[in-house]
């Protein structure tokens, strides 16, 4: 199914409150067919990792969620900050309508605005590299995900800046769930 532009303009993008978290975890079980995804955004929020968490809803019903939190980079330079985008997801009987894309465009949008500089994602190297992300920028990370091709990194810098996506890159124990 194609979305249609009306369709769009009824969801709206907005940062998750409190009371969202009901409707956020049972979207991530049923986007994910399990609990490992609701359990590390869970985890994530309650430990204090969460930097952006978006949710797509029309008329209060959340369709869609995209969370970031903190990472580290180490390297010679010494530590700098970056982000997971993880998860993303959108209720199975609304994707392929421009959710996800609307929620991954907002997203992207505050963290520059906030003056984030690297997002890095695991996920379909298709979807991901319209948004910017590449395989190639996020090559010389090390980390228990990093070594193929949906191990993606998108850095926002200037030319006078150079790039920190390069050394050891930790995750926060609760994506531990995954490795």
């Amino acid at each position: 199914m194609t979305s249609s532009p009306s369709f769009l303009t009824t969801i709206a993008v907005r940062p998750e409150i409190a009371s969202d978290r009901p409707q956020i975890a049972s979207l991530l079980r049923r986007a994910f067919g399990g609990t490992d995804e609701a359990t590390l955004v869970e985890r994530l929020a309650d430990e204090g990792y969460v930097v952006l968490s978006l949710v797509a809803h029309r008329e209060g019903t959340v369709l869609g969620q995209i969370l970031f939190s903190r990472l580290t980079i180490a390297n010679e330079n010494g530590q700098h900050d970056a982000l997971a985008l993880a998860p993303l997801a959108v209720d199975p009987d609304q994707q392929r309508q421009g959710i996800g894309t609307k929620l991954v465009l907002c997203a992207l949008e505050d963290l520059q605005k906030l003056g984030h500089k690297r997002v890095i994602v695991l996920g379909h190297p298709e979807y991901y590299r319209r948004f910017g992300f590449s395989s190639d920028l996020a090559r010389k990370l090390n980390c228990a995900f990093s070594g193929h091709e949906a191990f993606m990194a998108l850095e926002w810098s200037t030319k006078s800046e150079p790039s920190e996506l390069h050394g050891t890159l930790t995750y926060p124990p609760p994506f531990g769930v995954f490795t």
